[in-house]
């Protein structure tokens, strides 16, 4: 026999090689030894170590009315948040006895649908899903999922869906409540796009916090793009401005921080001195440039699991109704400010 045909090896290719009934067979792979005699058991164990017999755990499990498979949506597989996340709900995946399917849409709407339906397709038990954007298009293809979900990072009440993130409205007072005490008088704040529920949230805060505090200047920058080349001339122009004030820069996220950071190398501007800088997110970078920057330390890992503890939970029959679960961040000072 071909080691293909070993390979792929059947219980109907068991039971006939024992001499021995299929139900025999599905019995003794099912831990149910004990109704079979020990002939019987001495002849299928030898049918299944000549045929390289490996059970098909994935149709069992699905016969069974589950996979063991969760999926996971990424907008952004090489964004640090996103890895950190991932690590979180992999370590309760494997605790828990899960599969994980990773798909990384790219920030991609059009990506973001189709492995829905990938996913959808294999009969996975439920999706974690980091969104790229919430168009209506996207609400819908969410609503129809069969399968429980958990959103990441998107935080929105009115989707019926549970959700895990930041509490951004707490980071975003804690990051400006320091840079008050820090005496600083002008405020540039950079984002990308805030059409993302948490660049929204962030932002929206941040106006909150200044427009109560009068006596700082806020200038808030949305950009569509994180090249340095367009930071250089937002930053160029802030500081114009703004001369003889004290400044400093706030960042959104991690990948907005490291452009900033690139264009200020480009203006030749000394951080924490020229200029100061905070920032939401804490990639392992932030800690070793120039005497560090300071950041709202996100609890990403946490927040994974977080988010694949209550898609097992919804996996396994929980009927409450949906939760928006909110993390607190950690202030972290460094040189930057």
């Amino acid at each position: 026999m071909t080691q293909k045909s070993k390979s792929f090896a059947t219980i109907s290719d068991v039971a006939k090689h024992a001499q021995v009934g299929k139900t025999s067979v599905s019995r003794y792979l099912n831990g149910e030894q004990d109704k079979l005699s020990a002939s019987l058991q001495e002849k299928i164990a030898l049918a299944i170590e000549q045929l390289d017999f490996r059970p098909n755990h994935s149709a069992r499990m699905l016969k069974a009315g589950q996979s063991k498979v969760i999926g996971l949506l990424l907008a952004d597989v090489t964004n640090p948040y996103s890895i950190e996340v991932l690590q979180g709900i992999e370590q309760v995946c494997q605790r828990e006895g899960y599969m994980l399917m990773v798909c990384n849409t790219d920030n991609q709407e059009a990506l973001q649908d189709r492995y829905l339906s990938l996913l959808e397709g294999h009969r996975v038990d439920g999706i974690i899903v980091n969104t790229a954007g919430m168009a209506h298009k996207q609400i819908s293809n969410l609503q129809r999922i069969s399968c429980p979900l958990v959103l990441v990072d998107r935080i929105d009440t009115s989707l019926g869906f549970d959700s895990v993130g930041l509490d951004n409205r707490s980071a975003v007072q804690q990051a400006c409540t320091h840079l008050q005490h820090q005496a600083y008088d002008a405020i540039l704040v950079i984002t990308e796009s805030i059409a993302i529920d948490p660049r929204q949230a962030r932002v929206d805060a941040i106006r909150a916090f200044f427009t109560a505090n009068s006596a700082i200047t806020c200038q808030i920058a949305e950009i569509n793009n994180t090249r340095v080349a367009t930071l250089v001339d937002v930053i160029a122009d802030f500081m114009r401005t703004h001369t003889g004030q004290k400044m400093a820069i706030f960042t959104t996220n991690g990948v907005v921080m490291m452009s900033a950071v690139k264009a200020l190398q480009q203006l030749t501007l000394a951080i924490g001195s020229d200029i100061g800088l905070i920032s939401i997110d804490d990639p392992e970078w932030a800690q070793l440039f120039e005497g560090g920057i300071t950041v709202m330390r996100q609890p990403t890992r946490e927040i994974g699991q977080t988010a694949c503890t209550r898609l097992l939970s919804r996996i396994q029959g929980d009927q409450t109704s949906a939760q928006q679960l909110t993390l607190k961040a950690e202030l972290i000072v460094r040189r930057s400010t």
